[in-house]
């Protein structure tokens, strides 16, 4: 695994401690919400690219992509977002960055299917000097401009310490996990595994089986987890580490099937809809809520300065973080980590998603039974 890449940063007052915390080894300035310190509205329209990598994972439909759009729109009435999701594929996403470059994009928020390959994307907006900044994943070994992202190896950290500790409390150190990470092609997989391992590693629990799930695919989760049941037996599995929330949904489906109940604790990330309501049911232990409306409405601002010309507000960046080829002037934000006790103060309080949506049909019960009411 590559080490966490440097981080540089320098303190102020105001930290809004809820929403950032300083990682190991640095301290970083607090960015308030969108809007707290919002650029003056842009005086004329322009074109602003919004290349998103897929749809696998539920949150770039339903929370990214409106988020910026909206936060945008707020800051310039006569911009225009020209939007574009790759499926998953290098070469769509290649082409959907040229199509926005030959329309007339002056800035390019992209988060790559491809960290590395996504390099050839930023080399051509260069060539019309055009400016870029990195969504969620970094892209690598390119001249991207800014970087805006979570705490990547605190998530990993965070998803770590809770299963070590509900297994602890409950007492299961016999046995086996299973790890289910994400795709390789991500650059922000190594960093979730890393915080994970270096909880996990440290805890006396051991690693039967460990997997890199390409395109962070729930199917192919699904399959890994079925031959991790297979090889190391059902009643052996004592906790699945899965990276994400879809690829929890993929495990946990594995294991129903094999007739495994109870079923062992496992994580997640990005707090999907149906991840909190597994949460909710106890089919899934935690999942790891990131703040996707302050990241994409910082993103829309960042977005929306380098339209006019100008470099984001001093006080949204607190960190660097090296690519490759340089170190990128960086928004970090801070991810929570969410089980059935603090659903109500962190989705719910953050209208991330209502009570209404989380107790619909078959879940009612399960809601009256964690105090939460529509």
């Amino acid at each position: 695994m590559s080490p966490t890449p440097p981080l540089s940063t320098r303190r102020t007052a105001g930290l809004l401690a809820a929403l950032l915390l300083a990682a190991p080894g640095c301290k970083r300035e607090q960015p308030e919400a969108p809007g707290a310190t919002a650029p003056a509205k842009a005086p004329s329209g322009g074109k602003i690219a919004l290349l998103l990598p897929e749809s696998k994972t539920a949150r770039y439909e339903s929370h990214d992509r409106p988020h910026f759009e909206r936060r945008v729109k707020e800051l310039c009435a006569d911009c225009e977002v020209l939007y574009s999701n790759a499926d998953q594929s290098v070469a769509k996403q290649q082409d959907q960055a040229e199509a926005a470059l030959v329309n007339g994009a002056k800035v390019l928020v992209l988060d790559p299917v491809d960290s590395g390959a996504a390099a050839a994307i930023v080399a051509r907006a260069r060539q019309s000097k055009v400016a870029v900044l990195s969504y969620e994943r970094l892209v690598l070994n390119a001249d991207v401009d800014y970087y805006i992202s979570f705490d990547n190896e605190q998530v990993g950290r965070l998803q770590g310490q809770a299963l070590v500790d509900k297994l602890k409390a409950d007492g299961k150190t016999q046995g086996t996990l299973v790890m289910l990470h994400g795709a390789p092609t991500d650059d922000s997989s190594r960093f979730y595994k890393s915080g994970a391992h270096g909880i996990i590693d440290g805890s006396g629990l051991t690693v039967g089986a460990e997997y890199d799930t390409p395109d962070w695919s729930p199917d192919k989760a699904q399959q890994q987890m079925e031959q991790a049941i297979t090889r190391l037996g059902k009643d052996k599995i004592i906790g699945v580490y899965s990276a994400n929330d879809g690829m929890a949904g993929g495990a946990i489906a594995a294991m129903k099937a094999a007739g495994m109940d109870p079923l062992p604790p496992v994580t997640g990330q990005d707090a999907e809809l149906t991840a909190v309501q597994r949460i909710l049911t106890g089919e899934q232990y935690m999942t790891v809520y990131l703040a996707i409306k302050l990241e994409a409405g910082i993103a829309a601002e960042v977005a929306v300065a380098l339209l006019r010309g100008e470099k984001p507000p001093a006080e949204r960046i607190n960190g660097k973080v090296n690519n490759g080829t340089k170190d990128v002037p960086s928004i970090l934000l801070t991810p929570v980590a969410v089980t059935k006790e603090n659903v109500k103060s962190t989705v719910l309080a953050d209208k991330f998603w209502t009570a209404a949506q989380l107790c619909e049909g078959s879940y009612a019960s399960a809601c009256a039974s964690a105090q939460l009411t529509p």
